[in-house]
């Protein structure tokens, strides 16, 4: 099929409009590419910071991988990891912290205490040893974090929960995250999606720009959290989350860089894994890990995947509107997956939107619009194809 011409229109219009400076964007119809779109300052090759992609593309598959041999699963508990953790104490498992229904909280600044105490990580001279040494710091505090409500009684989005669950998966793997990645994941999938390291950026100059200093500006609702914390400028390759930041650039919740082709490759091994593909997991543990969180009324969550709200959803009005739906991302810099199980389809979306600021939200309105625009230019809007596996 021709490339989807008015989806390029519309990425081109976003740019004009300041909703975003760059974008790419990839659509995948039954293992075949549809569309694919540069906009802005970008090329095909340029490397987008992911953000939260990487709880999908990083740490939910890598914990399929350790559950396919034996060495981690969702009944694990945290205690295991981090002993005498508020987590641990509330009897968690590593199921809980996938769900994000382990009680611990979106978010804490944990870099603000690491930039106070530790200012020379602001020098792109920092040793190795004091980033690693930053970087068990802040896993500890993440550790240590109390729980802002009782285990399993709610689901609350959580990259805490995530922070734990990337160490986790080192601790039980005896590698550390990025390796482990490269192995099970961007290897096998032929990825060309790396987390940068701070000793090691990039500097080849294909990497879209995200923040223009460290610490990032206060996103909406975080203002007031922090304050009189040294900063300075910030080039282009540094992952945008000041936590992952600190920790290297290497998170289980954040730090990837990637390409949509990329990102969109990953959601075709999701369908392919519930095919019965085993490059990444056997299917049977890819449809227990999809199904919706079994505990916890009118959750939306899987296992390191959302699904699509019923109302108001950055997937639009029919990506994962009959059964068995769809799981996919959102990811704060503007990024996105969305994988329609039943239509067989994938749409990858990164953008460097808080390249504008972070206060500049309109991507939450663009979304929608650009995953309806799809559905309808492939003509997708009836259900009346055979469906493409099942996940529950």
């Amino acid at each position: 099929m021709s490339v989807i011409g008015g989806l390029q229109s519309v990425l081109e219009e976003a740019v004009e409009l300041k909703v975003f400076p760059a974008a790419q964007a990839v659509v995948l119809h039954r293992g075949v590419q549809v569309f694919g779109g540069v906009a802005g300052a970008a090329t095909g090759d340029t490397r987008f910071d992911l953000a939260s992609l990487t709880k999908v593309l990083c740490t939910a598959p890598l914990f399929l991988r350790l559950w396919t041999d034996g060495k981690l699963g969702p009944e694990t508990r945290v205690e295991r990891f981090f002993p005498g953790s508020p987590v641990a104490e509330a009897g968690a498992t590593v199921a809980d912290l996938l769900y994000h229904r382990s009680g611990l909280p979106p978010f804490v600044p944990f870099f603000a205490q690491a930039l106070t105490a530790t200012p020379e990580l602001l020098d792109p001279a920092c040793s190795p040893s004091v980033r690693a040494r930053a970087r068990e710091a802040l896993v500890q505090a993440a550790a240590s974090t109390p729980l802002a409500a009782p285990c399993r009684s709610r689901t609350a989005y959580s990259d805490v929960g995530f922070i734990l669950l990337g160490e986790i998966i080192s601790r039980a793997a005896g590698a550390p995250l990025e390796i482990l990645f490269l192995r099970h994941v961007a290897e096998p999938l032929g990825l060309g999606t790396r987390f940068h390291r701070l000793s090691e950026l990039p500097t080849d100059g294909k990497v879209a720009p995200t923040g223009a200093t460290r610490p990032r500006e206060p996103a909406p609702g975080q203002e007031g959290l922090w304050a009189d914390v040294p900063s300075r400028a910030s080039p282009p390759g540094e992952v945008d989350d000041d936590n992952a930041w600190v920790m290297d650039g290497v998170s289980g919740h954040a730090g990837l860089f990637g390409t949509a082709v990329d990102v969109a490759r990953f959601g075709q091994a999701v369908l392919e894994g519930c095919a019965g593909n085993v490059t990444l997991a056997p299917g049977p543990l890819w449809h227990r890990a999809l199904a919706t969180d079994p505990l916890v009324p009118g959750s939306t969550r899987s296992m390191g995947f959302d699904s699509p709200s019923l109302e108001h959803s950055s997937a639009g009005h029919f990506i994962g509107n009959a059964p068995p739906g769809a799981v996919g991302h959102l990811g704060f810099t503007g990024t996105s997956l969305w994988v329609d199980l039943r239509r067989a389809l994938v749409v990858a979306l990164v953008t460097n939107r808080v390249a504008h600021g972070r206060q500049e939200t309109r991507i939450r309105d663009f979304r929608p619009v650009f995953h309806d625009l799809v559905i309808e230019a492939l003509g997708l809007e009836r259900l009346d194809e055979p469906k493409q596996g099942n996940h529950g």
